[in-house]
């Protein structure tokens, strides 16, 4: 058996970014920027009003009040054309260019209108509420870099910056493979001895959350032949992962069936729990990950290292998924030789202090619990008994599958 984290370092290294293509800027968003963003345009494009009023000459309200002659008028989008003299103003709305003459805006409460005059009540300094040329960026500035998942935020600076399409990242396709006799897609007929396959819909719907785009290839039945006829639909994906099969019993075919159409194994079986029976190799040119058929153990399986393989597929950081520190609620008997996995329910104390406490029932087939945890709280190999109150390791459930 390896640790975690050489079985992570095995799995993500020799991954290699996915290839790239340009999208509509409307399709951009939760896609991985694959080349920076330069502005083509300057914004504002020149300088503007940031208030409805009245644009002025700051020197001939230097003295209040007074009364100015209203020659014309600066909507946004269009523009008054002559250049302001003295005594006069031009009446203006948020976003109208500024007119040539003037240098500041008297905002329209602190003014008063009759007919073609407008008496100002206050003095403004040069340059109130204006917005200069290029206050956001200018014409050349870097904008968003290559590497970032694109927000509505990031959406939004790229389109003023004038870009219509963005180069991104792929979506790698990621094959899932089922295996089991037992196994039904849901809604079909189940006999007495069968289960619905909920694995393959459980990581269908990680990796789409994740960036990628699953492809799904069935449910093998437990012969050579039907595994090695469905793991053909996975030649030309980024990622093969096969759920159930993965251990050594007389019905877990994995490592054989596949092994005898090319399948390389880099290593298998991982020093933790949930999880142990778990392969990592390539197939033919596909690199492969086989998850345990046990349900929380795949889940956990896929958070552990899946999300990270789809993060360097995606030209990421393929770094561990993150872990935050928390007090136990609940004591915790000593851990074995494996790294343990505990699904839990993390919340605020009334002081603020983040308590973790483990659910009573820890079993790998209970998906209900795992559904409504929270953290996962994470026992180190051979660790000690702990009391309550102690700092452990916990796995923030709802920080991850957020960042597309």
């Amino acid at each position: 058996m390896i640790s975690v984290n050489e079985a992570l370092a095995r799995i993500t290294g020799p991954l290699q970014p996915v290839a790239t293509e340009i999208v509509p800027l409307a399709e951009g968003v939760g896609r991985v920027l694959a080349e920076d963003i330069v502005a083509r345009r300057t914004h504002p494009p020149t300088a503007v009003s940031a208030m409805d009023g009245y644009a002025v000459r700051a020197v001939d309200v230097a003295v209040v009040p007074v009364a100015l002659t209203i020659v014309g008028e600066a909507p946004a989008g269009g523009a008054y054309d002559s250049t302001v003299g003295a005594g006069e103003a031009v009446r203006i709305f948020t976003g109208g260019p500024l007119p040539d003459g003037t240098d500041a805006i008297v905002m329209q409460e602190l003014a008063s209108r009759e007919g073609n005059t407008v008496s100002i009540n206050k003095s403004v300094p040069v340059h109130e509420f204006v917005r200069p040329a290029g206050l956001d960026f200018s014409a050349g500035d870097p904008g968003p870099r290559a590497g970032q998942v694109l927000t509505p935020r990031a959406i939004g600076v790229i389109a003023a910056m004038d870009s219509p399409r963005v180069r991104v990242r792929c979506r790698p396709r990621i094959a899932l493979l089922a295996s089991g006799d037992e196994l039904v897609a849901p809604g079909k007929a189940v006999s007495a001895h069968q289960i619905v396959n909920s694995n393959s819909h459980a990581l269908a719907a990680l990796v789409r959350a994740n960036g990628g785009e699953p492809i799904d290839l069935g449910i093998a039945s437990d012969t050579s032949e039907s595994l090695q006829k469905l793991a053909a639909g996975a030649e030309g994906t980024d990622l093969l992962i096969t759920l159930g099969g993965a251990s050594v019993g007389d019905h877990d075919l994995v490592q054989k069936a596949l092994g005898d159409k090319g399948l390389e194994v880099n290593f298998w079986k991982v020093a933790m729990r949930p999880g142990k029976p778990m392969i990592s190799g390539t197939f033919g040119s596909t690199a492969m990950i086989g998850l345990p058929g046990n349900p929380v153990s795949a889940m956990v399986c896929g958070l552990i290292f899946v999300i990270p393989a789809l993060r360097k597929l995606l030209g990421l950081n393929a770094d561990p998924i993150i872990r935050e520190w928390a007090q136990l609620g609940t004591p915790l008997t000593a851990n074995g030789h494996r790294e343990a996995y505990l699904r839990g329910d993390c919340c605020r104390a009334d002081d603020g202090v983040l308590l973790a406490s483990p659910f009573d029932l820890q079993d790998s087939s209970v998906q209900s619990g795992l559904a409504e945890a929270n953290c996962l709280i994470v026992q180190p190999p051979d660790g000690p008994a702990m009391e309550t109150g102690e700092q452990i390791e916990i796995i923030p459930l709802n920080k991850i599958v957020t960042q597309f």
